[in-house]
Parts: C-alpha cells; sequence; structure tokens
C-alpha cells in the first residue's frame, strides 16, 4: 500500500467525483479511475459505488476513510518533526485537548507539573467538546483528550479517570441546611442555569437525563458558556445549577454545594488517547494528569463519597 493511494482515495471521496479530484490533485482522470481501481484490488474490496453523477462511499470505503485521513494528517507532520527536532536538540511537541468545564480547574496544575517535568516540552492546548476531542484523536490532529465520555472506537482507550459526579450548586443564602447528600426531586420547582449546550453537549445531556431520571425536567432560565458563568449566575439568586463536583474547587463566593442521592453511571473526568502512538511524551503527560486527577479527587472527596 502507498501513502499516494490514500491521498487519491481521500481526494475522491472528498469531492464525490473522479473529475474534480482529478483536478484538485492535478492528473488526469484515466490514470487517477486506475489508481482506485488497483488500490481496491489491493484491499481485496469495492470502496465505491459509482453512478452518473460521481462515486459514494461503500460501507468498506466509509470505514476506511477516517483512518486514511488519520495517516495522512500524521505523515504531513514528519517534515514539521524533523524540523522542530534539529532546531531544537531534545525539545518535543504533543497536543492536548481538554473540555471546556475541566479548563479551569485541571488545566493550570497540569500545566505546571508538566513544565516541571519536562522544561522543553511544547504544548499546544485545544479547548474542544468530547465528541470533538474524539474525532481529533482518530484524525491524528491531538495526541490526547480530557473528556466526560467514555468510547468504544477500537484505536482509543481511556487511561485515567476519577469521579466527578454532578450534584447541586446553590445560592449560599438559600441552600439547604442539611450537609448530606440531597434528593434530586425536591428541586423539581425550581429555576436552572444551565451550561450551553454547544460548549458541552456531553455535559448538558447528562444534567438533563439526571433531572428526567429524578422525576422531572429542569426548567431552564439561563444559561452560560463557562462553568464559571453557571456558578456566577448562581450566586446572584438566578437559580440552581447541576454541575460537577470539582467546579467547588473554583472558589466562587456565594456558593454552596450538595451531593445528590442520585448515583448515575459515567460521572467521571477521564484521559483519552490511541491506544498505539509511539509519541514518548505520552507518559509524561500521562502521569502529571494522574497526580493531577489525584488532588483534584482528594479535593472533593466531602462531595463524591457523600
Amino acid at each position: 500500500m502507498e501513502l499516494r493511494h490514500l491521498r487519491y482515495f481521500a481526494a475522491v471521496a472528498e469531492a464525490g467525483n473522479l473529475s474534480r479530484a482529478a483536478v484538485k490533485l492535478n492528473i488526469a482522470q484515466p490514470p487517477l479511475s486506475t489508481q482506485i481501481r488497483l488500490f481496491e484490488e489491493e484491499l481485496g474490496v469495492a470502496l465505491f459505488i459509482r453512478h452518473p453523477k460521481g462515486v459514494r462511499l461503500t460501507t468498506a470505503g466509509q470505514a476506511l476513510l477516517p483512518e486514511a485521513r488519520y495517516l495522512l494528517e500524521r505523515a504531513s507532520r514528519l517534515a514539521d518533526v524533523a524540523r522542530e527536532a534539529s532546531h531544537s536538540g531534545n525539545a518535543s511537541s504533543i497536543g492536548v485537548g481538554f473540555i471546556p468545564s475541566a479548563s479551569s480547574i485541571v488545566l493550570p496544575s497540569l500545566m505546571r507539573l508538566l513544565r516541571k517535568q519536562h522544561p522543553r516540552l511544547h504544548i499546544e492546548l485545544h479547548e474542544l467538546i468530547s465528541s470533538d476531542q474524539t474525532d481529533a484523536l482518530i484524525a491524528g490532529r491531538i495526541d490526547a483528550g480530557i473528556v466526560r465520555l467514555t468510547t468504544r472506537h477500537p484505536r482509543l482507550c481511556q487511561v485515567k479517570s476519577i469521579r466527578d459526579p454532578l450534584c447541586l450548586a446553590f445560592p449560599s443564602s438559600s441552600a439547604p441546611r442539611a450537609s448530606g447528600p440531597i434528593d434530586l426531586r425536591r428541586f423539581s420547582e425550581h429555576d436552572y442555569v444551565a451550561f450551553a449546550q454547544h460548549k458541552g453537549v456531553a455535559y448538558s445531556d447528562h444534567a438533563n437525563h439526571t433531572c428526567i431520571h429524578a422525576g422531572f425536567s429542569p426548567r431552564v432560565r439561563y444559561e452560560a458558556s463557562t462553568v464559571h458563568g453557571v456558578l456566577d449566575l448562581v450566586s446572584a439568586s438566578l437559580g440552581i445549577a447541576l454541575v460537577p463536583a470539582s467546579s467547588s474547587l473554583l472558589g466562587v463566593k456565594g456558593i454552596a454545594f450538595r451531593a445528590l442521592r442520585q448515583k448515575m453511571a459515567d460521572e467521571f473526568l477521564a484521559l483519552l488517547r490511541r491506544k498505539v502512538d509511539p509519541n514518548p511524551v505520552l507518559s509524561v503527560v500521562e502521569a502529571s494528569v494522574e497526580a493531577t486527577f489525584a488532588s483534584i479527587s482528594q479535593r472533593i472527596s466531602h462531595l463524591v463519597s457523600a
């Protein structure tokens, strides 16, 4: 298998037409058709269904496309990696994704640890919701990601995680007096402040599902694009909010947090990476994330264990 075959295949898949793909690749159409046919023969499967207006991917082609894009992306970075290494000695680089709801909680401690353990490391940070991080990992645009979802993709794995369950945030002046776990159903008639869905689909869906599991749909009056923003609106007595327990570490004044009696699955922060990745810096990142997660878990233990 040659890299050019992957490039030709991806170009035809994206153009949906051999003629347009040939123009994009700056080659004639007949040789392109021949190369695609030879590639299909080499794989032993049909990648395209031909029709009068162009082509469309078969099931095998749909499965191959993200893998082809990943390999092409990694190949395109080879020259950059070599140049960076020649100019910076032992310096190395890594791309890390992070969800918006964990930026203020995870990143400061994680960056301090990484800088301390690997001072010449070049870190590229990408704020992405969990599902976009999965796509970015598969495509090779990032090397690791802080997420709030599980994945069954055969090339990805979750290597570090901690429990970070939802809790209720109240204005301090109207928080329940009892400090123990509370029943979410008691607050079905309250106004809620929510995290804007476009900034965290998995988080928003999980909060809504938690309420529905408790027997009601939350009456959302206000939304904010950051956890800080959500807590600021709660402190202004504009509603209550379901937020991760780790939000209690942000130090927003005028807020009281209460654990929930309802226990839901998949309430965690996790580090996601590719199962097979030769980047030696990943072991440093994993160790730093593990230490950061351990510190967070210890500091929120009064809520997590409640």
